[in-house]
């Protein structure tokens, strides 16, 4: 089963919160489905490209969640939105995608200074 998280950008915002917040009740309830569906790896899903997919849920307009999948266990949430309004939301979580995996590279540079140091016991380059 896989661990669900919400992406929460640089400037900490949470894009997929601020959208889900905004849907009335029963849209609410459905959304809440696809993320119990997504967890259990089930769900009408398709890649829109870039590492980000779309659950998609059959309802009103046409609701789509979108995410990045970060190895097999964790499903990073990037935001929401409508078929109305599909290509841009697709845009949007590319950005938020690409921001996600950075910020993670750049700890995981900066994890493997501080080990480098650790080691040594003073500063320096580390020899790769």
């Amino acid at each position: 089963m896989a661990e669900i998280k919400e992406y929460v950008d640089q400037k900490g915002k949470c894009h997929f919160g601020d959208w889900f917040e905004s849907l009335n009740a029963d849209v609410a309830a459905k959304v809440v489905t696809a993320k119990a569906r997504l967890q259990s790896g089930i769900g009408r899903v398709e890649p829109v490209g870039q590492g980000v997919s779309e659950c998609k849920i059959d309802y009103g307009p046409g609701y789509r969640v979108y995410f990045g999948k970060d190895g097999d266990a964790i499903v990073v949430l990037l935001t929401g939105g409508s078929k109305k309004g599909q290509q841009a939301d697709i845009d949007h979580a590319k950005e938020l995608w690409a921001e996600y995996k950075e910020r993670k590279r750049a700890a995981a540079r900066e994890a493997a200074k501080k080990a480098a140091i650790g080691k040594s016991g003073k500063k320096g380059r580390i020899k790769k």
